[in-house]
């Protein structure tokens, strides 16, 4: 079966000559269906950098990225950006969530980039919202929201179009112990329904939480661990009608 998603001699490299900077060099990683891998390491280590690249944010200066049998860092921006809105769903530390819009304006945004109908990217962002416990915070403005409650709108922001793979880079870096706590709760029960997740994180909970846990450092892997097995494959959510 072929992989969802592979880094192979993936390498990065900031600068020319003398003040060449090596964020990444010469990484390998495989990432399965239904697979919850988490990425740990110092900071500097190339966790955030080889996220970046495989989810097209970035191009590598090395090495090639594979999505389920598909070369994808030659695509174009074009592309990528496509790619990203159909396939990928990403969640940041710091929430990302527009200023502007409404808790489930934010959830429809990626819904309507993609080409879903308004009124079904509405009742699909509700629904996801409901599901993460903060259906009653649909029409707030992220400025009236906790952390916690801000990273639940980013997670169903990164889940609504059901993509094929989820990325984290520090989904719970920057909240309390007691929402990192419900954030990751909510991580274990999209990846007990069937979803892809691979994040970066120096949070241990959420490694624990991992099929398999790659350690970074001075931007190579340096060991992969197993913990169990991985569950399942089944969608996170019941798709509506375009």
């Amino acid at each position: 079966m072929t992989a969802l998603l592979e880094a192979r001699g993936l390498s990065r490299t900031y600068g020319e000559g003398e003040a060449a900077v090596a964020a990444l060099h010469d990484v390998d990683l495989t990432i399965e269906r239904g697979e919850f891998v988490a990425v740990m390491g110092p900071s500097g280590c190339g966790k955030s950098t080889l996220l970046n690249l495989l989810a097209g944010l970035d191009r590598p200066s090395a090495g090639e990225v594979w999505l389920d049998g598909a070369r994808v860092d030659r695509l174009s921006e074009t592309a990528l950006a496509r790619l990203r809105r159909r396939r990928l769903g990403f969640v940041f530390q710091f929430f990302n969530l527009l200023p502007t819009m409404t808790a489930a304006e934010n959830v429809e945004l990626p819904l309507l980039l993609a080409g879903r109908r308004r009124r079904a990217a509405r009742r699909t962002a509700r629904r996801v919202l409901a599901d993460l416990g903060i259906a009653d915070k649909a029409d707030a403005a992220p400025r009236e929201l906790s952390g916690g409650q801000q990273q639940r709108v980013a997670l169903a922001r990164a889940l609504a179009n059901q993509p094929d793979l989820v990325l984290g880079d520090e989904p719970t870096g920057s909240l309390d112990s007691a929402a990192a706590g419900e954030v990751l709760g909510l991580l274990r029960a999209a990846h007990a329904r069937g979803q892809t997740l691979l994040l970066a994180t120096h949070d241990a909970r959420v490694a624990a939480a991992a099929d398999r846990v790659v350690t970074m450092r001075d931007g190579e892997v340096t060991r992969e661990r197993t913990l169990a097995p991985s569950r399942p494959v089944t969608l996170p959510f019941d798709p509506d009608p375009a």
